[in-house]
């Protein structure tokens, strides 16, 4: 679901990788070929660094792949692999920058109304055809809807025009201010020439598309011809889909994975003889979302108790062994200065005010409902687990359904058809996508909520070209979601990540994606 993506189970979420011009510098001399023991691989060796070009990388992936066609994704666990494949005019590192990439330099104008890319030279597309502006302007254009009038990237449906100003330079005209806008043109360029990129994924990254197999793998190879020197190091990487955390972890001992990425503290406890074990923020929102519509989660008063009747602490007690981020609202203080910190530590823990409150909303005996969990995430399925024992003691009960993937995305976020799920949010590395989600009738408010000031609030964001003001209009919106208990917001979990002890260069970023272009062994 991206903009905002689903993680864990949704890009987006729904959903870059770090320039790492210092690793590359000095990369020269002579190759020569070198045999490394590690499951039967052979690689390639670069000397005087040593770093390995060449060989094969599995990532463990639960998520099976529903598009490659990267203006329609939603699934946080689709863009992770198409972000090795697509590339934007920018694009996120992993201190969350944005930095040039398809474009050399971009320029704003002062009343936010424009933007204007110097378009990078030399670049080819998977395919052999070189990239031009009309290939910029062709992949904004239809990103932004321009021709159908429906945006494919939310984030870009402001933009009025995209046209070639000049030798290699695109201008993008908005039809109102937008000072915000530059995290959206991370958005994929691909060549105008295909017309059914969702079967033929090309576009310019580190590697290229080679195959799917439904229920096997993604499999991807080196792009040769890759703009930024020195990297990619490896010639082939396979995301290989396993059923879920259980199977991968069956695999990683046997060590027929090399990477796995969003591990349960338990599992990765039990692997760190093996493996390099790997962690950082993530810019997610773990939710237990509630859907505002149904009863009795219509009820302002019902969706306070269940606040105070999770003791987050606990929950990350028992699944991250500590180490996650409390949440209360819909956005993570790896947002920085975005962030609303006058909200830490509401919420606290008190079984006697829930039970309070579900007595005044008319409750008092409790009530039972439904968590509809996609099977596929571990986390989520012991985070129901570990919500239905705290709810039981306030006299709700309630009952956990585990679904598939492809059912979760159809029956709970796209028709709302449940009561409540467990599921992280993702988004790009910019606020205004983080909450874009809440506003009454965004595709992407699956939670049903609904407040007119919100909605009001949030349509002053795009506008105001004072960063002080706005971060104040965001601090606004949290405090919304928080008042209106839109849900339970729980954590913002750390990436825990094992990766082969003869790998390097694995990268985590906060923000839902696998960068494999700077992954080498040693």
């Amino acid at each position: 679901m991206k903009s905002s993506h689903l993680a864990s189970g949704i890009k987006r979420y729904p959903f870059f990788i770090k320039l790492l011009s210092a690793v590359i510098c000095g990369l020269m001399g002579i190759i020569v070929c070198t045999s490394c023991a590690n499951n039967g691989k052979t690689t390639t060796g670069l000397s005087g660094e040593g770093s390995m070009y060449g060989g094969e990388v599995i990532l463990g992936i639960t998520q099976e792949p529903a598009i490659f066609d990267p203006h329609t994704v939603e699934a946080a666990g689709d863009e992770e692999i198409l972000f090795n494949i697509f590339e934007g005019l920018v694009k996120c590192t992993s201190t969350g920058e944005f930095v040039p990439a398809l474009a050399t330099s971009y320029t704003m104008s002062e009343d936010a109304t424009m933007y204007v890319f110097t378009i990078r030279q030399g670049v080819t597309f998977h395919n052999g055809n070189v990239m031009t502006p009309e290939d910029v302007v062709y992949s904004l254009s239809r990103a932004a809807g321009l021709d159908t009038g429906l945006p494919l990237k939310r984030g870009l449906a402001d933009v009025k025009s995209v046209e070639v100003t000049g030798d290699f330079e695109v201008t993008v005209t908005l039809k109102n201010p937008d000072a915000e806008l530059i995290a959206f043109f991370n958005a994929a360029i691909i060549p105008e020439s295909v017309n059914d990129i969702d079967k033929t994924p090309i576009g310019t990254g580190p590697f290229k598309f080679v195959s799917y197999s439904v229920g096997e793998s993604v499999i991807l190879e080196k792009n040769e011809s890759y703009w930024q020197e020195g990297v990619p190091y490896l010639d082939k990487v396979t995301f290989k889909v396993t059923a879920d955390m259980d199977a991968a972890f069956m695999e990683l001992q046997s060590g027929s994975i090399d990477i796995f990425p969003y591990l349960t503290s338990d599992k990765a406890a039990q692997l760190k003889d093996d493996y390099q074990i790997l962690s950082g923020d993530t810019n997610m929102v773990q939710i237990f979302a509630l859907n505002n519509d149904v009863e009795p989660f219509n009820n302002l008063k019902v969706r306070e108790a269940m606040n105070y009747a999770v003791d987050r602490e606990e929950l990350i007690s028992l699944l991250m062994d500590g180490v996650g981020t409390r949440l209360v609202t819909g956005m993570s203080p790896a947002m920085g200065d975005y962030y609303n910190t006058a909200l830490d530590g509401s919420f606290p823990y008190d079984t006697d005010k829930a039970i309070s409150l579900l007595t005044e909303a008319g409750y008092a005996d409790g009530f039972s409902t439904t968590i509809k969990v996609c099977s596929n995430y571990q986390i989520h399925v012991k985070t129901a687990e570990i919500l239905a024992d705290q709810l039981s003691r306030v006299g709700i009960d309630i009952e956990i359904e585990l679904v598939d993937w492809a059912t979760w995305l159809n029956d709970v976020y796209l028709d709302r058809n449940y009561e409540t799920t467990v599921i992280a949010l993702t988004s790009e590395y910019a606020p205004r996508d983080v909450l874009s989600r809440y506003v009454s009738d965004s595709d992407f408010n699956f939670i049903n909520y609904s407040n007119a000031a919100y909605d009001e609030t949030f349509s002053l964001v795009t506008t105001e070209l004072d960063q002080t003001k706005r971060i104040e209009l965001y601090m606004d919106l949290q405090s919304y979601l928080f008042t209106d208990s839109a849900s339970v917001y729980l954590q913002d979990p750390q990436n825990i990540v094992a990766v082969n002890k003869e790998l390097s260069g694995y990268v985590v970023y906060p923000i839902y994606v696998q960068d494999m272009a700077t992954v080498h062994y040693n």
